[in-house]
C-alpha cells in the first residue's frame, strides 16, 4: 500500500520525541592516577595558571596537587601536625589565574578539646615546590572547609569542626563554625567571627547561592538537620530545611527548574534522600529516599552529567562499617517532580569511596568525576563519555 506524504514527518516526529523523551546511558571511562594512602580530602582549581583544572588532595600526611593534562604529582606539604590531615579548600581569591589553597589537619575527632589544625599554604614562585604553612586559628576536631564569597564580593574562608569543643557522644557545646578574612598579607593574623555554633556531629557543607546577590550562602548537614544558613543583612540567620540527621548534602535542579538538594543520612549512613523546594520557603521540604541500601555513604556530587539541562545526583560509599562492596551509582530524574529516579552503577570495588568533585576536566563540556579511594588507597578519574 502506498504510503501518503502527510503520514511521513507526523511518524518521524513522533519517533524523534520517543528517543529524546529518555535521558542517554551514562558512559564513564576509568583512569587511575595515583596511588594515595587514604585521600581524606579532593579540591578541583587552576593551580599553576594555565587555564585547565588540576586536582589537589589531602592526603594523609601529604598535601599534593596533580597537574592536568599529565597528572604529574607535586607534594605542596608534608607531616604539617602529628595527626593526619583531613580537608583542603582550593580557590582562585585574587583574580591571578592561580588559586589559593587552605588545609586542615590534626585530626582526632575522639580529642574535642586539643585536636584540630587549620593551615594556609603560601604559595612558592615554583608552584611545584613545597608551599610554606602558615598556622591559622583553629577549633578542635576541624573537619571541613570551603572558600566562601562574602556581601562585599571578597573570598572568605570557612572552617567547619566535627564536634563543638568539650563534645562528647555528641552532645555538649555545638560546632563554632569560622569563617576567616583574608588579610593584605596572608601572614598576618586572620580575623574570625562565627557563622553559628549550634549543631552537633555536623559531617559537610556547600557554599550556595540561592537568590540573586553575589554572596554565597551555606547549605548545612547536621545531627538536628539541614540548615540553610544566609547574611544578606549582615547578621547570619538560619532556617531549618529538615530534621534527619544528614552527613553529606549537595543541591541541584530537577527537569523544569525545581530545586532540589541531595543527602547521605545519618553520617555515615545507609541512606539517600532528596528533599524538593516548597512553593513557599516556609514551607516543609518533601522528602522522597533515593536509595537505602549504601554501606557506610560518605560523598555526593551532584551536576549535569548526562547534558540535560538539569542536574543528576552521585552517590558513594566506602563500605568500611558495616563492612560491604564499595561502589558510586549515579541518580537521573526521569520527571520534574521527582517521582521517577532511574539508577546506574558507574564504580564498583574498585574505589571504596572517601570523596568524589565533579569538574569538566578537559574542556569539552562534561563534568568528569574524581575519586578518592580510603581502603583501596588509589586516586581515580571518570572520564565522562555519555553519548559517545
Amino acid at each position: 500500500m502506498k504510503m501518503s506524504f502527510s503520514a511521513v514527518p507526523v511518524f518521524a516526529l513522533v519517533f524523534v520525541f520517543t528517543v529524546a523523551a529518555a535521558p542517554p546511558v551514562p558512559k564513564f571511562r576509568a583512569q587511575d592516577i595515583g596511588a594515595i594512602s587514604i585521600g581524606y580530602g579532593i579540591a578541583i582549581a587552576d593551580v599553576d595558571g594555565d587555564k585547565r583544572p588540576d586536582i589537589l588532595l589531602a592526603d594523609q600526611k601529604t598535601i599534593q596537587w596533580y597537574r592536568n593534562p599529565d597528572w604529574t604529582r607535586h607534594v605542596m606539604a608534608e607531616n604539617l601536625t602529628e595527626k593526619d590531615n583531613v580537608a583542603i579548600a582550593a580557590q582562585d581569591i585574587d583574580g591571578d589565574g592561580k588559586c589559593e589553597v587552605a588545609v586542615g589537619a590534626g585530626w582526632n575527632p575522639g580529642d574535642t578539646v586539643n585536636s584540630g589544625a587549620v593551615f594556609y599554604l603560601a604559595a612558592p614562585k615554583d608552584r611545584t615546590q613545597k608551599w610554606e604553612p602558615v598556622a591559622l586559628h583553629h577549633e578542635p576536631t576541624v573537619h571541613r572547609m570551603h572558600w566562601v564569597l562574602n556581601p562585599a564580593g571578597k573570598w572568605e574562608l570557612v572552617v567547619k569542626p566535627l564536634h563543638g569543643r568539650g563534645n562528647k557522644n555528641n552532645e555538649g557545646d555545638g560546632c563554632k563554625i569560622l569563617t576567616y578574612t583574608v588579610p593584605a598579607n596572608p601572614k598576618d593574623k586572620w580575623p574570625t567571627s562565627v557563622v553559628t555554633d549550634f549543631t552537633h556531629a555536623s559531617h559537610n557543607f556547600q557554599p550556595i547561592n540561592w537568590d540573586t546577590d553575589a554572596e554565597h550562602e551555606i547549605l548545612l548537614g547536621a545531627k538536628e538537620g539541614v540548615f540553610w544558613l544566609g547574611r544578606s543583612s549582615g547578621a547570619w540567620k538560619k532556617r531549618q530545611l529538615s530534621t534527619e540527621w544528614a552527613g553529606e548534602v549537595r543541591d541541584g535542579k530537577l527537569p523544569g527548574g525545581k530545586r532540589f538538594y541531595a543527602t547521605i543520612e545519618p553520617m555515615h549512613g545507609l541512606t539517600s534522600a532528596v528533599y524538593f523546594e516548597p512553593a513557599s520557603k516556609k514551607g516543609p521540604w518533601t522528602r522522597r529516599v533515593l536509595d537505602d541500601t549504601l554501606k557506610d555513604g560518605h560523598a555526593v556530587a551532584v551536576n549535569d552529567f548526562l547534558g540535560l539541562g538539569s542536574d543528576q545526583v552521585v552517590l558513594g560509599w566506602r563500605a568500611m562499617n558495616p563492612k560491604g562492596t564499595p561502589g558510586v551509582r549515579l541518580f537521573t530524574p526521569l520527571d520534574g517532580e521527582g517521582r521517577d529516579w532511574r539508577k546506574s552503577e558507574i564504580s564498583g570495588a574498585e574505589v571504596a569511596i572517601e570523596d568524589i568533585k565533579a569538574a569538566d576536566l578537559n574542556g569539552d563540556g562534561k563534568p568528569d568525576l574524581v575519586l578518592a579511594g580510603r581502603a583501596t588507597k588509589n586516586l581515580r578519574i571518570l572520564w565522562n563519555e555519555t553519548g559517545k
